[in-house]
């Protein structure tokens, strides 16, 4: 393994631009990257195409089992375990992280794919919910996901550390006009079906064939008034006892899955 000069600063370049990346959405949008943590994120990221940079801790260098199969052939840079323990957003390191380039998707593609299933999300603010949507909504097979600009950054730390893998996966769009974009989806003959305590049940109502969108709104206070206004139908899962509601990434999840069932079933 070649000689690596050992970056033992936070205020090294690097090291300070790894917790920019870290902290600021501004700046991975300028830049166009984001920061991925432990050796599976970091392989997929490899595997994908998008890894940017490797940067490994000294102790994860130092173990050989790991690092020699690992390190081949990848741009690394070596921090000192002090510095790697202060720079990373994990309580638990595995000593390796990377840059990735942010992915890019076409929206027009999404939609025009036959049968679209599209999964939209309406102020969905808490990172590990949104994390678990995108990694659900893989597993479940959507054509892709529309956020509104108020949902939690898709690229940050704690949603991407939750989607195990589906960021690189998931085509996903943010929408400056949500209530336009979804105005659009109409004109373009998806029907729309919005998740909503005020809903008929979705096993007597739904039926999510075709080009359709599900709408998933904030965790406290649901879809606002506008956006449950242009669905086509409303929805509820049905419940025993005296929930009156359940968590979002819950939510989506029976939901998506009722629809991937009914559309492998027809």
């Amino acid at each position: 393994m070649n000689h690596r000069v050992l970056i033992t600063s936070m205020n090294n370049p690097q090291i300070k631009n790894l917790s920019l990346l870290q902290r600021k959405a501004k700046a991975r949008k300028e830049q166009g990257l984001f920061v991925v943590e432990g050796i599976k994120m970091v392989e997929e990221a490899k595997a994908s195409g998008l890894l940017d940079k490797v940067y490994v801790s000294e102790s994860f260098h130092q173990d050989k089992e790991k690092s020699q199969r690992f390190l081949e052939d990848i741009n690394y840079e070596l921090i000192a375990d002090s510095v790697f323990k202060q720079v990373t957003d994990t309580m638990t390191p595995q000593g390796i992280m990377g840059t990735v380039r942010r992915p890019e998707y076409s929206l027009d593609h999404m939609l025009k794919e036959d049968n679209a299933f599209i999964l939209l999300l309406e102020d969905i603010r808490d990172p590990g919910n949104l994390g678990t949507i995108i990694r659900t909504a893989e597993g479940a097979g959507i054509t892709g996901l529309i956020m509104n600009s108020s949902c939690a950054d898709i690229l940050q730390p704690k949603v991407v550390r939750s989607t195990m893998g589906s960021i690189y996966r998931v085509p996903y769009y943010e929408a400056s006009d949500f209530a336009g974009l979804l105005l659009e989806l109409k004109e373009a003959g998806f029907e729309l079906y919005a998740a909503h305590l005020s809903g008929v049940s979705y096993d007597r109502e739904g039926s999510f064939m075709g080009k359709c969108g599900l709408l998933i709104g904030n965790e406290a206070a649901g879809l606002s008034d506008e956006v449950a206004s242009m669905a086509d139908r409303l929805i509820r899962i049905p419940m025993a006892g005296k929930v009156e509601s359940l968590n979002a990434a819950v939510a989506a999840a029976i939901l998506m899955y009722e629809a991937a069932r009914q559309r492998r079933v027809k």
